[in-house]
């Protein structure tokens, strides 16, 4: 998909709605997209260690991990529910990188007592670090548990969606890193657009594919649709 077609007009962002569509089904979980993130934005590598809850050791999204790439092995059907008999070694991998929504109504921007959270002309979601106090209000009013206050400065911090680099007409840097693709940025009606044929195509080869994020469909309740989505299975 990063032929020269596919890229013309999602490199080199113009104002509007510009946002990331996430295709689980193409995730190796190589965490490419994790190192890019910690290295263009410059944030300090974490104390993590291995857990024993997963083979992944960043565990969440936090001040100083905006990209997370999730481990998910699962044993159980489609309602949740534990089959009776598992054949042996018969699990399955979900492997998503998790980030930042940049929600179409950003529960974060609309608590921050001081406007330190702003909406840009990306309509991507920031929070200027010379403006926030640090007060925490974003932390609990986002329903994903995204934005997290550093122990370094004490500010509120979380994915940018690379500002920096969208002025500059450069696309995200965890994009730009995924070897398969399964980040993709550009225009979210575009992304859309391909979201809904990629899932079309999955259930096509029997692939209980879905949107997760969709505001045609409802998006996620109160905060509408998200700018960051994602395909699920």
């Amino acid at each position: 998909m990063k032929g020269p077609a596919a890229l013309e007009g999602t490199t080199r962002a113009r104002p509007g709605a510009f946002g990331f569509l996430t295709d689980t089904t193409l995730c190796i979980g190589c965490k490419a997209c994790e190192v890019a993130c910690k290295q263009w934005n410059q944030l300090p590598m974490d104390d993590f260690g291995f857990t024993g809850m997963s083979y992944d050791n960043t565990g969440d999204l936090g001040a100083t991990t905006w990209r997370h790439v999730a481990f998910i092995e699962r044993i159980s059907d489609r309602e949740g529910r534990r089959p009776t008999t598992l054949a042996p070694f018969q699990s399955n991998w979900l492997m998503l990188s998790d980030v930042c929504k940049h929600c179409v109504h950003a529960g974060c921007m609309e608590a921050c007592p001081t406007g330190a959270i702003i909406r840009t002309e990306f309509d991507t979601v920031v929070i200027q670090q010379d403006i926030c106090n640090g007060c925490g209000y974003c932390v609990p009013a986002c329903p994903f548990g995204v934005p997290a206050l550093s122990p370094l400065d004490g500010k509120a911090h979380k994915c940018t969606l690379c500002y920096d680099r969208l002025k500059d007409g450069l696309e995200p840097a965890c994009a730009k890193a995924c070897p398969t693709d399964a980040i993709q940025f550009g225009p979210v009606h575009a992304l859309m657009d391909r979201a809904r044929a990629r899932v079309s195509e999955l259930r096509a080869q029997g692939v209980e594919a879905r949107i997760y994020g969709d505001q045609a469909l409802g998006g996620t309740g109160g905060i509408g649709g998200l700018n960051a989505f994602f395909i699920l299975t």
